[in-house]
């Protein structure tokens, strides 16, 4: 099933990041972008995430020097971006897969794209690990450890049903039952055109 290479990939991305454990290592792609491209892809969008994640912890802070709080708010912001190219490469992919489906005349088109639920399965694999970290912190009291095994039961039941989720949506694709079709994300905020305080400055 597709559910399970992706979350295969997830965590041993999360754990090969953890190793050095910095935003500032350099990133190794495992997979062949010739030979295993979704794989190639999803390795890279997981490695923004946990890269991401260690941003969002480091930008709160409440001592952080507000000029170092900016230039992270701009990597930030370079990330969100990347992210967000990278799902639309992932659907991108499929739509290459896919296209010589022939979609039933009852098909319906999905919610959400298959890379948007992908998106969401590589955040909850980020939560797992953090909320794992969590049940068996050391200097953490018993209480604590209890109410985050509860949390962490229900993400793994979460993670359960979002695998189910794409590999039903995946393969109703590819029987015709669902059609896909991708709207590409209009992020206005980065644009110098679309931004009036960006374009205000050119």
């Amino acid at each position: 099933m597709f559910s399970n290479k992706a979350n295969s990939i997830f965590q041993d991305v999360i754990a090969t990041y953890k190793v050095l454990n910095s935003v500032d290592q350099p990133f190794q792609n495992k997979h062949d972008k010739g030979e295993d491209l979704i794989g190639h892809l999803l390795y890279r969008k997981s490695w923004i995430d946990t890269v991401q994640w260690a941003y969002e912890d480091i930008i709160r802070d409440p001592n952080i020097d507000p000029v170092a709080a900016l230039k992270l708010k701009r990597k930030i912001d370079a990330s969100n971006q990347d992210r967000t190219d990278t799902v639309e490469f992932i659907d991108s992919y499929f739509l290459e897969t896919y296209k010589n489906v022939q979609a039933k005349p009852t098909a319906k088109i999905n919610s959400e794209s298959p890379a948007w639920v992908i998106d969401r399965l590589s955040i909850l694999a980020l939560k797992i690990y953090h909320m794992q970290l969590e049940t068996v912190r050391e200097d953490a009291t018993e209480a604590h450890k209890q109410s985050c095994q509860t949390k962490l039961n229900t993400l793994l039941e979460q993670r359960t049903d979002l695998s189910t989720a794409i590999d039903d949506l995946l393969e109703d694709i590819a029987n015709g039952d669902k059609y896909m079709k991708v709207y590409k994300q209009m992020k206005m905020y980065n644009d110098d055109e679309l931004n009036p305080v960006l374009r205000g400055i050119k």
